[in-house]
C-alpha cells in the first residue's frame, strides 16, 4: 500500500487533521490479517466538532454559484483520476478487491457517477414557475454520510458528489474495515480547493460514531448504505429530530432465466453478477430462477463457469475473487453454505471449507452454488454477502415472479428471455428498484436504490441530487 495514503489516517475536521484522544482502530489486510494502518476512535465529540464546522462553512457553500460547485467536484474528480492506481491499491489492501477489479470499477464507478451528476446540475430545474408560484429548490443543510466497506471510494462519491452540487455540506463517516480511502479523499477535496469545513471525516464505529452522527441535531439529514438492521437503526435514531433519512441497504436479488432464454449468456452475465467483488454487492444476483425441466442444464453450467473464478491474492491480476473483507465476513459466509446444506440444498461446487492454494491467515471463501433451492430455505431469503448461488427451480412464470418478489428485499435483479418485450413485460412485475433486462448495463445517471426493506430513496443522477434538496413555493 502506498505510504502517502498509509499516513491519511486521522480525522478531518474544518479543514485539518485531527487525531482524536480515545484510542485506535486497527485497519487489516484481509488478504494477510496483518494491520496495515490504523485510524482514531471517534465519537460524539468529534462529530459534535465536525457537524459545527459543516454548519459554519453551509452558509457561503450554499451560497456559492451552482458552475462553481460542480466546478469543484469536477476538480475531486480529477484529483481521483491523478492518483487513481494509488487508490486502487488502498482499496485492495483495506477491504480485499481484487486488484483489476478496484482499478476498472472500484474507481471507475466513482468517476462516471461525479461527472454524470456535474453533467445533471447544468440543465437542472433550479426553480420552475407553477401558476403564481415560483418553486425553487434549496439544498438541505448538513448531510451525515454513513457509508459501508464493499465500495469504499463509489458508496462515499454517490453521496458526497450530489451533495456538494446541490449546496450541501458533509460529514462522513465511513466504515472502520475500510477507511483508508475516504481518508485519501479527504486529501484530494482540499487539494481541490474545497472550502474548510465543508467535507469533513470522522473515524469510528456505527454504535459510537454513527449513531452520534444519526441523531445530532445540527445534521438535517443521513444518507446511509449498509445492512438492513443498522439502516432500522438509523432510521430510529435520526427521527428523534425528525430529519431526512434515505436509506440504501440489502438485497437478495433475483435473475429470473425464461424458457426461450438463450442459457449461455444467462448464466455467464448471471455468475458474474453474483461474484461480483467477491459477492460482497448489494445488488448481486444471488437467486438464478430456472424452469423445472432447464435446472440441471443450468446447474451443469454454472459449475463450468465457476472454473472462470479464481480465487486467489487480490494484488494478482489473474485474481477475480478475493479474500472476503474480513475474517468476521469469512465466517458469516461459511455459516450460510453450512445452513444451506443442513437445510437440504444440492451443493454442486464449492462448500464452507477455506480454498486451497491461499494463505491461511486471509479470509478466503470458496465459490458456492446450490442446486434445487427451496424458496423458504434461509439461503434464499437472508442476505450472504459472499460468493454464493443459489438455483431455484420454477413451474411456470407466475410462480417465478412470486419467488422473486417473495423475500423482504427489493433491490435489483434480472430477467433473460427470447425477446426485449418479453423481458420487460416479466421485469415491470418485480418489486424491485433496478431490473437488466438480457444484461443490460449499468446507467450512472438512472436512479438507484430499492423497494420494500432494501431502502428509501434513491441515488445517482437527477433523482441522486434531488435527495440532498428542499423545495419552497413563493406566491407571488
Amino acid at each position: 500500500m502506498s505510504a502517502s495514503i498509509g499516513t491519511l489516517t486521522d480525522h478531518w475536521i474544518d479543514g485539518a487533521h485531527t487525531t482524536g484522544s480515545d484510542g485506535a482502530i486497527a485497519v487489516v489486510n484481509p488478504a494477510t490479517g496483518e494491520t496495515v494502518a490504523e485510524v482514531p476512535r471517534g465519537g460524539a465529540a468529534e462529530i459534535d466538532a465536525a457537524v459545527g464546522a459543516a454548519r459554519r462553512a453551509f452558509p457561503a457553500w450554499a451560497a456559492t454559484p451552482v458552475a462553481d460547485r460542480v466546478a469543484a467536484v469536477l476538480r475531486i474528480r480529477d484529483g481521483i483520476k491523478a492518483r487513481h492506481e494509488e487508490l486502487a491499491q488502498s482499496i485492495t489492501a483495506e477491504m480485499g478487491s481484487p486488484i483489476a477489479f478496484a482499478r476498472s470499477v472500484q474507481l471507475g464507478m466513482p468517476m462516471a457517477t461525479s461527472k454524470g451528476v456535474a453533467g445533471v446540475a447544468e440543465s437542472f430545474a433550479w426553480s420552475e414557475e407553477i401558476g403564481n408560484s415560483l418553486v425553487v429548490r434549496e439544498p438541505i443543510g448538513v448531510v451525515g454520510a454513513i457509508t459501508p466497506w464493499n465500495y469504499p471510494l463509489h458508496q462515499v462519491v454517490a453521496k458526497v458528489a450530489p451533495a456538494l452540487v446541490a449546496g450541501c455540506t458533509v460529514v462522513l463517516k465511513p466504515s472502520e474495515v475500510a477507511p483508508l480511502t475516504a481518508g485519501a479523499l479527504a486529501a484530494i477535496t482540499a487539494e481541490a480547493g474545497l472550502p474548510a469545513g465543508v467535507f469533513n471525516v470522522v473515524h469510528g464505529t456505527g454504535p459510537e460514531a454513527g449513531e452520534a452522527l444519526a441523531a445530532h441535531p445540527g445534521v438535517d439529514m443521513v444518507s446511509f448504505t449498509g445492512s438492513v438492521g443498522a439502516g432500522r437503526r438509523v432510521q430510529e435514531v435520526g427521527a428523534g429530530t425528525v430529519k431526512r433519512v434515505a436509506l440504501e441497504l440489502g438485497g437478495k436479488s433475483a435473475n429470473i432465466v425464461l424458457d426461450d432464454a438463450e442459457l449461455s449468456k444467462a448464466v455467464k452475465v448471471g455468475l458474474g453478477n453474483c461474484f461480483i467483488n467477491g459477492g460482497q454487492t448489494c445488488t448481486a444476483w444471488t437467486r438464478l430462477l430456472v424452469p423445472e425441466a432447464l435446472h440441471d442444464q443450468v446447474v451443469e453450467l454454472a459449475v463450468a463457469q465457476t472454473a472462470k473464478y479464481p480465487v486467489g491474492d487480490p494484488t494478482d491480476e489473474a485474481t477475480r475473487v478475493g479474500p472476503m473483507s474480513s475474517e468476521t465476513q469469512r465466517e458469516r459466509v461459511a455459516r450460510y453454505i453450512e445452513r444451506g446444506v443442513a437445510d437440504g440444498a444440492q451443493l454442486a461446487v464449492g462448500g464452507a471449507g477455506r480454498p486451497g492454494g491461499v494463505s491461511e491467515a486471509g479470509a478466503y471463501v470458496q465459490p458456492t452454488i446450490f442446486a434445487g433451492v427451496g424458496r423458504d430455505m434461509t439461503i434464499a431469503q437472508e442476505e450472504i454477502f459472499g460468493p454464493v448461488l443459489a438455483v431455484m427451480p420454477y413451474s411456470d412464470v407466475d410462480e417465478a415472479v412470486d419467488i422473486a418478489n417473495s423475500t423482504i428485499y427489493g433491490l435489483a435483479g434480472a430477467v433473460f428471455a427470447g425477446t426485449q418485450e418479453r423481458g420487460v413485460e416479466v421485469a415491470r412485475r418485480m418489486r424491485t428498484g433496478q431490473v437488466d433486462v438480457n444484461g443490460g448495463q449499468f446507467n450512472p445517471l438512472a436512479p438507484f436504490g430499492g423497494y420494500k426493506q432494501s431502502g428509501t430513496g434513491r441515488e445517482l443522477g437527477r433523482y441522486g441530487l434531488e435527495e440532498f434538496l428542499e423545495i419552497k413555493s413563493i406566491q407571488l
